[in-house]
């Protein structure tokens, strides 16, 4: 295996080669696409920037690392999630945002080795936000080691969250599980809309704890990592390990995790 930072530079590297293509396309307008011809919503949206973008990154990563495998959202999600050498890539988070010209979306890229995270990044290409973590080397925000908050009770807590396609049972189980937290007398609730960046942001210490109940691996490989390397923890919404499959997440600074588990535990519903 290569040494953590050359690996850390070659995901660095291929999160700027997508992130280049997303921002082409951002400044120059594109055409999004639904996914409602092959059976999914209207609301769940694709374009060529998110096309482009992994094929690029896919290329790149070939050529640096011929012998390891990919795994991503778009045309790549039959790689093995139980390769050696596995990057995990989400070339465009936040597809939605993209779409309205919100400037929060991000690349994602990570680097497992046997099932291990290595190395995590995610970069906001609108703002030239990176964050970055390698295993037992810490977590950075452009370039400033971070640490998760230290709040010990909800009543002190900031809480993200996401909401998977589904509008139903997991749409009221969210929904549930949010008005829990009001009662605890949370600060409030942020839907930021970008996966990868919202783990960041509990990294950061921004949030105190972020959930959602289904979320893919290529939306979480990277932030995981900066989670666990700024000092949190993250597990699905039951408190279990997080496999490499479809998952809900729960991710806090620890402090708030046995109590953030309380609430999501009762409200999961298993996505389809």
């Amino acid at each position: 295996m290569s040494s953590p930072n050359d690996l850390l530079q070659t995901a660095i590297q291929a999160a700027r080669i997508g992130g280049d293509v997303l921002m082409r396309h951002f400044r120059d307008g594109v055409e999004m696409r639904d996914k409602s011809f092959s059976g999914g919503k209207s609301y769940d949206l694709v374009s060529d920037a998110d096309l482009e973008s992994e094929k690029a990154i896919a290329e790149f990563l070939h050529s640096a690392h011929p012998g390891h495998e990919l795994l991503g959202e778009e045309s790549l999600a039959g790689g093995s999630a139980d390769a050696e050498h596995l990057w995990v890539i989400d070339p465009l988070d936040g597809t939605n945002n993209f779409a309205h010209r919100l400037p929060h979306f991000a690349v994602s890229i990570a680097y497992y080795f046997r099932g291990q995270a290595v190395v995590g990044v995610v970069l906001n290409p609108a703002r030239d936000e990176w964050f970055t973590a390698t295993a037992g080397g810490g977590a950075f925000h452009d370039g400033r080691r971070v640490e998760v908050c230290d709040a010990a009770v909800l009543d002190k807590s900031l809480i993200g969250c996401g909401f998977y396609y589904d509008r139903g049972a997991m749409m009221r189980g969210t929904l549930a599980a949010i008005e829990e937290f009001f009662t605890h007398d949370i600060h409030g609730v942020r839907r930021m809309g970008t996966a990868s960046i919202d783990l960041c942001y509990v990294g950061c210490g921004h949030f105190s704890g972020f959930f959602e109940y289904s979320l893919s691996p290529w939306d979480f490989a990277a932030g995981r990592l900066f989670v666990e390397e700024a000092g949190g923890r993250i597990t699905d919404a039951t408190g279990s390990p997080l496999p490499m499959a479809k998952t809900s997440i729960v991710a806090s600074n620890g402090k708030l995790h046995e109590a953030m588990i309380a609430i999501t535990s009762k409200h999961t519903v298993e996505s389809t």
